[in-house]
């Protein structure tokens, strides 16, 4: 495949955009290369500048669960912009994608509207120290909350792949207050409880992980996070950014039913627009001003295109009781093939998954917390990238991302992809 375009126009914003992206992960630093520009995409398809089509398997990072330019989606978001883009004024649809998220979600009474995952994680854990009244949090190795400071105190993602996991411009204040724990090792987390246990507001997780590829919890350590939560007097917040809405209708919490105090959304809540959002029970969520002491604003939360298309979104998800095991029932059936082909040709790896978010570790070992995840073979996996990139398969541009499957693949789809993982896995 040829990339001219792509290239040209890399170049062009390399001169007026850090980097010549928005977003680190999608300079290509961990595989090498030109990033590729997207033209357009429809259903499990992406079309890039120079007219090569790609069969997508990272979605937007997420939010695509029922394919590109989902026609519902698309007419929600049409329909609501010729009266209007944005009022900073209340409107009946904030009410109404909020009464169905919660009728969606268990444990949860009220939830707030923001515009990314990251104001949502960031203003999670401001409610927690309010409500609380405590200063520190613990986060996990690996898991990524967004780029607010209190989360880059060793991130996962594209902080791993540029090597440098503390950020700088985080200060030391900061990063005092932000305690570091290992994913899935719940004796390190109930040791720093110990010593700190007074001064703790809340423990954050992806009850998935998603940004150290795909690493489910282990038997036991959500339900073991529960309970010192509970006995401690400290909130758990599950960061469902990218599980929520994707694993199951009421996402994490429903599926291993584990009850979070407090959760965050993104992704799929947004129905590709930038949403984000977190949810509680009443007596956490009334902390907030205007009822509460704890501050939290945004001139764009509850944007009517957003919340259109949230909302076209969620009752898709709501009205589709089959979608979630056709999903796990497609991913399964790419990770057989993905396994089947590797084993075949004698490549060295790991296939983690939960439902629809799986990735493939070069590396034979168990693939459990951040410290494992990094043991893989990068170089396999550049090789990996962008042989697949020349069948016309995209997947993440990093060896520290998750794929996410769209109900829009079909299985010839996939044994495309199968077929072209088979091809690439002779040259490893």
């Amino acid at each position: 495949m040829l990339y001219q375009r792509s290239s040209q126009l890399f170049a062009d914003a390399e001169k007026v955009i850090p980097g010549g992206v928005n977003s680190p992960v999608r300079a290509f630093k961990g595989v090498g290369g030109t990033p590729i520009f997207v033209k357009s995409a429809k259903g499990a398809y992406l079309i890039d500048e120079d007219g090569n089509r790609l069969i997508d398997y990272i979605n937007s990072w997420g939010p695509m669960i029922l394919g590109h330019a989902y026609e519902p989606v698309v007419n929600a978001i049409t329909e609501k912009a010729k009266l209007g883009t944005s009022f900073g004024m209340p409107t009946q649809l904030e009410t109404q994608i909020a009464e169905l998220a919660v009728s969606m979600v268990p444990n949860i009474d009220k939830i707030r509207f923001v515009n990314s995952g990251t104001e949502a994680c960031m203003s999670a854990v401001r409610l927690a120290r309010g409500y609380t009244k405590r200063d520190k949090i613990i986060k996990f190795a690996g898991c990524y909350h967004g780029h607010s400071d209190s989360f880059l105190i060793q991130a996962g993602s594209g902080a791993l792949t540029f090597g440098t996991p503390n950020s700088p411009g985080v200060t030391e204040g900061t990063a005092k207050d932000t305690l570091l724990a290992t994913f899935n090792d719940l004796q390190n987390v109930a040791d720093i409880v110990h010593f700190n246990k007074e001064t703790i507001a809340a423990i954050i997780i992806e009850p998935v992980a998603g940004n150290m590829g795909c690493i489910p919890p282990a038997a036991g350590f959500l339900q073991g996070l529960r309970q010192l939560c509970t006995k401690n007097g400290i909130l758990l917040i599950f960061d469902e950014v990218m599980t929520g809405f994707r694993l199951a209708k009421g996402g994490a919490q429903e599926l291993y039913n584990i009850k979070a105090d407090i959760v965050t959304f993104g992704k799929v809540i947004g129905g590709g627009l930038p949403v984000g959002a977190f949810a509680a029970r009443a007596e956490i969520m009334d902390y907030l001003a205007p009822i509460g002491p704890v501050y939290q604003a945004g001139t764009l939360s509850g944007n009517p295109l957003a919340m259109a298309a949230g909302l076209a979104m969620l009752q898709a998800l709501d009205a589709d009781a089959a979608i979630f095991e056709r999903l796990d029932q497609k991913t399964a059936y790419l990770e057989k093939g993905i396994r089947e082909a590797l084993s075949k040709n004698q490549v060295g790896f790991t296939v983690n998954r939960v439902g629809s978010m799986i990735s493939v570790h070069f590396d034979k070992n168990p693939v459990t917390d951040l410290k494992t995840a990094a043991n893989g073979d990068n170089e396999s996996f550049k090789k990996f990238f962008h042989g697949l990139l020349q069948q016309g398969v995209y997947i993440a541009p990093s060896a520290y991302e998750t794929w996410f499957i769209t109900d829009a693949l079909t299985y010839e789809d996939l044994d495309f992809t199968i077929r072209a993982i088979d091809e690439v896995a002779k040259i490893l």
